[in-house]
């Protein structure tokens, strides 16, 4: 598609995921009150109910956004959680990863077979875990760049001591201000303290849910989620079901708590 150059006259929210890229161009994309430029090779996640614009900068500026159902990556992420760091949580700000000619060339070349393929979840994986693969290989080779002493907080953030603790408990572990860390997770994983440990958190509570007979609250409190009700967004967020629903799903030969 080609964005225009007219400022977008309100910002508009979706229940769905979404990836864009600019093919040619540049691009403004207006976020919470908030520009940032976009230019060619730039791509982005942008994660459901997240108020933005996007408006063409310039002639000649072209977009690819490929839409995807809420339900298609919560069930991704219930099997590549990793995954996880590119799909924020609704309202979460988006990632945005630059990708380079021969990548870009790759992406838009499987978009158009997406494009041209039945729309079922075999051709939609077919064009995501590629892209994936391709992206957390990139990011273990730029771990080699991590501070040592956020490479060594990260050994033990899944640790349930530290679990428990959240953002507070993965800052603890560096040695550091809050605000260094959280700078130097969002340069390295485009994401914040908090965003990373309730990812760890909701990963965990998967695999309670289903390899435990341990009740929702008792696995609330192993993760040091003393709030239900935040506990069911968290995981509804993650895994686009609640937890109940995920246990019947997925659990097997484990005794259902009472």
């Amino acid at each position: 598609m080609v964005l225009g150059r007219a400022r977008p006259k309100t910002l508009h929210t979706q229940d769905y995921h979404e990836i864009c890229w600019l093919v040619n161009g540049k691009a403004r994309l207006i976020l919470n009150g908030r520009k940032c430029t976009l230019i060619e090779g730039d791509l982005t996640f942008i994660p459901p109910d997240t108020p933005h614009g996007l408006q063409g900068v310039g002639d000649d500026c072209h977009l690819v956004n490929i839409i995807i159902p809420a339900t298609e990556i919560g069930a991704l992420l219930a099997r590549y959680s990793r995954a996880g760091q590119f799909f924020a949580a609704p309202s979460a700000a988006p990632v945005r990863i630059h990708r380079g000619i021969r990548a870009l060339s790759r992406i838009s070349t499987a978009a158009i077979s997406l494009e041209a393929a039945p729309r079922t979840t075999l051709h939609l994986e077919a064009f995501l875990l590629p892209l994936i693969a391709e992206l957390l290989n990139e990011t273990k080779a730029a771990a080699d760049g991590l501070p040592a002493w956020l490479q060594s907080a990260l050994v033990v953030a899944d640790d349930f001591e530290v679990l428990r603790d959240g953002a507070a408990g993965l800052v603890a572990m560096t040695g550091k201000s809050h605000a260094h860390v959280s700078r130097s997770m969002q340069k390295h994983f485009g994401m914040t303290p908090s965003d990373y440990m309730n990812a760890r958190r909701m990963h965990h509570a998967s695999r309670l849910l289903t390899g435990t007979p341990d009740t929702l609250a008792d696995i609330a409190q192993t993760l040091g989620i003393s709030n239900m009700s935040h506990f069911h967004r968290l995981f509804l967020a993650r895994f686009s079901m609640t937890p109940r629903r995920y246990r019947e799903k997925n659990q097997k030969g484990v005794v259902q708590p009472v």
